[in-house]
């Protein structure tokens, strides 16, 4: 039976454990050759990286009879994401497919929140998915194959969560990304789409709520991972600059919307703007409603 994937070439980043690797070993049983991307650093993004965590992905999936390479860069530097096409090229000969999964996590109250864990939640976050889809994108937009990407934000930056100010931030721009990507990827037959996942990882198991608990089934990451292997098949070719959120509560598109909106026609007052507020703001319920999505 024919994989999803047969015959194309995918680049997972953050691949050597969690989420990526769940991804990285459906998508290889699915036909795809993978880059397995994981610079092997501690949550918080401190310590000495090393690329046993992705290497070890990697022979599992040999073992499994799939097609696999490691790649130990630093997704957030420029030649970090260049070595990671480089990788794929050298090994496989093509790109298809490029997940930006790698992150980490300073969560602290805002004005608990030092420069450094700002600077460096924003840098691994944000600059290391443009690092990451930069050259990947010229390399599909020069070889006229297209391809398809998904970016990863989050709830936390689409609806906001205490304490994660820089991580929100970082999320909130990947969502900007992914929304002129798939504008400008048209032309190229580049699709890209918007990933907020919920899942039980190293990065969330001693989450407030979590600790002492045994984890929701459907939150594990094998269970995450068939949603993200539709975003980056042919079956989810028309849903280009679309979020999905994909957690134990399922798949579903998570939308920005505006209201009727107050459309006065001439000048107008601020007190005009007050007392037309239920033509401006969403009601209550809708915003409760859109939250829980």
């Amino acid at each position: 039976m024919a994989g999803l994937l047969d015959g194309k070439v995918a680049i997972i980043t953050g691949a050597g454990g969690g989420l990526g690797e769940a991804y990285a070993k459906l998508f290889a049983r699915e036909g795809a050759s993978v880059v397995v991307n994981d610079l092997g650093g501690s949550r918080d993004g401190s310590g000495n990286g090393t690329s046993a965590a992705a290497q070890k992905v990697v022979d599992e999936i040999i073992a499994e009879g799939g097609k696999a390479v490691a790649n130990g860069d630093d997704v957030s530097t420029m030649a970090g994401g260049e070595n990671i096409l480089k990788t794929a090229l050298d090994a496989f000969g093509q790109v298809d497919i490029l997940v930006c999964n790698a992150g980490i996590l300073r969560d602290k109250s805002f004005a608990n929140t030092s420069e450094q864990d700002w600077d460096l939640v924003v840098k691994v976050h944000l600059k290391g998915t443009y690092c990451c889809v930069l050259p990947v994108w010229k390399w599909m937009k020069d070889n006229g194959k297209g391809g398809s990407m998904v970016l990863t934000s989050s709830t936390s930056g689409l609806y906001g969560n205490f304490g994660q100010t820089n991580y929100g931030a970082a999320k909130a721009g990947i969502y900007g990304m992914v929304r002129v990507l798939a504008i400008e990827g048209r032309k190229y037959n580049i699709r890209v789409m918007c990933l907020a996942p919920g899942a039980y990882t190293r990065m969330t198991a001693d989450l407030p709520g979590r600790i002492g608990k045994d984890p929701d089934p459907l939150s594990l990451p094998e269970n995450i991972a068939p949603g993200v292997l539709y975003m980056v098949s042919d079956l989810a070719a028309d849903h280009s600059g679309k979020v999905l959120g994909v957690s134990s509560r399922g798949v579903r598109e998570i939308k920005m919307l505006q209201t009727e909106g107050f459309q006065p026609g001439r000048p107008y007052t601020a007190q005009e703007v007050a007392e037309n507020a239920s033509k401006v703001f969403f009601a209550d319920a809708t915003e409760r409603t859109a939250a829980s999505a």
